[in-house]
């Protein structure tokens, strides 16, 4: 076996892209019910709850974009 083929397979890939998106998710939702903050108090706050959860952590523009509908009141708290 080469060492190129050594991979998750796809549902286990699946598997691995949805719990990424829902501790994004719980995160981004968690901040924006605690009160009111600017957009650099929020990135800052996604960035403290996430980087110990994902190994080689970069904050990215996605995180921005989260941080600022955090500070616009533009995230629903609660599922529809």
């Amino acid at each position: 076996m080469k060492s190129s083929e050594i991979r998750w397979n796809d549902e286990a890939r699946g598997k691995i892209l949805d719990d990424a998106d829902r501790v994004l998710r719980e995160a981004v939702v968690d901040l924006a019910g605690s009160g009111e903050m600017t957009s650099d108090e929020a990135f800052a706050a996604l960035t403290g709850k996430l980087k110990d959860k994902f190994i080689d952590w970069e904050p990215g523009p996605d995180l921005r974009t989260y941080a600022d509908a955090i500070a616009n009141g533009e995230v629903e708290t609660d599922e529809a």
